[in-house]
């Protein structure tokens, strides 16, 4: 046996899991180092910009030309705050959350007074206002605080939310029969073989069931996947032809647990349990500058196996990856799936080392 504590129903603890550390109430409130949380705030300052200029300007080309001058001074204050709240994100998460917010109010006003220095030193504008510039900069920064704070805040329901309805939806009660009763089959015949595969389904559900956190990295996403296509390997012999094609470079990136495992599943009943000819399953990563780039491709039935239309799944699982993976990596993740030719190709592409 690999390891006969795997086939354990009450397995022990480490200390260090048991023992948790406290939490920390002085976390970053925010991560304005985020593709998304910039493109955010530079919308929303110039959303605001172009509401306030309205009340200045009597018509429509006067509107345009005020705007532009006041997003002169607008934009450069909102992407300095936004440098300045990354460069000190260490800094700022040992402040308690009332000294980030203030921290984060002043650096606004600062940032508001750098613009209005730069329209006053340029011409653009004869008298400077500098108090209004500071106060409206201050409160500016405090409203984008609040939001960004709400939003960090409403990820972690809706990832809860996204794991319950993932393992309920993924880890289907059939697919623990079928295991059982393939192990079963081979008790007599081929132990090790049974012995090996009931040692890989108690490990894909320990991580299904555990507590791992909001990310774990790819390379321990393609261990979990390796199991679960070992159990499937075995109920279904020479009919599932696997390729992985791994590249080590694209391992450290962090991705939600419990993501690539759905999509293999996926691979395995829509393109090999249809055909009596079974399917090849394809996974991929490669890692492409700062981007981890993982495909899972399978190939389809062909449809003289099917004596009706071959069922479509609901998207349950897709729209699931997608969701969670936005929230872990917001804008930056991309995710596409649909047909290729003769084949059905899931791609992810997401940023290493964030």
């Amino acid at each position: 046996m690999r390891n006969p504590s795997i086939l354990s129903t009450t397995p022990q603890a480490p200390p260090q899991a048991r023992a948790r550390a406290p939490v920390r109430a002085d976390v970053a409130l925010f991560d304005a180092c985020q593709i998304g949380v910039v493109l955010r705030t530079v919308m929303f300052v110039e959303a605001v910009v172009a509401v306030v200029t309205l009340f200045q300007a009597p018509t429509a080309a006067e509107w345009l030309m005020l705007l532009a001058t006041v997003t002169g001074g607008a934009l450069p204050a909102a992407l300095l705050w936004l440098l300045a709240a990354c460069w000190l994100k260490k800094l700022l998460g040992r402040l308690p959350h009332p000294g980030q917010y203030g921290a984060g109010v002043l650096l606004g006003a600062l940032s508001a007074l750098y613009g209005c220095g730069l329209l006053r030193l340029t011409g653009v504008v004869g008298n400077a206002p500098w108090l209004a510039s500071a106060l409206a900069g201050a409160m500016i920064a405090a409203l984008v605080m609040v939001a960004l704070v709400l939003r960090a805040r409403g990820q972690t329901p809706a990832a809860t939310t996204a794991r319950l309805e993932e393992l309920q939806s993924r880890i289907r009660p059939h697919f623990l029969f079928n295991t059982l009763n393939s192990a079963i089959a081979l008790v007599r015949e081929e132990p090790a073989k049974a012995e090996a595969m009931l040692e890989d389904l108690s490990e894909l559900f320990r991580h299904a069931l555990a507590d791992a956190g909001e990310s774990v990295t790819l390379a321990d996403e393609i261990a979990l996947a390796e199991r679960y296509l070992a159990i499937e390997q075995v109920r279904f012999g020479d009919r599932l032809r696997i390729r992985w094609d791994i590249d080590p470079a694209a391992n450290e990136a962090r991705l939600p647990p419990l993501l690539l495992q759905p999509l293999v599943e996926n691979a395995v009943k829509h393109g090999v349990e249809p055909s009596p000819e079974g399917a090849k399953v394809r996974i991929r990563t490669e890692r492409r500058g700062g981007m981890a780039v993982i495909e899972v491709v399978n190939s389809l039935p062909p449809l003289r196996w099917a004596d009706e239309p071959l069922p479509r799944g609901h998207g349950i699982a897709l729209d699931n990856v997608r969701d969670r993976l936005r929230l872990l990596h917001d804008v930056q993740a991309q995710f596409s799936a649909g047909m290729d030719q003769k084949a059905y190709r899931v791609r992810i592409a997401i940023p290493v080392g964030t």
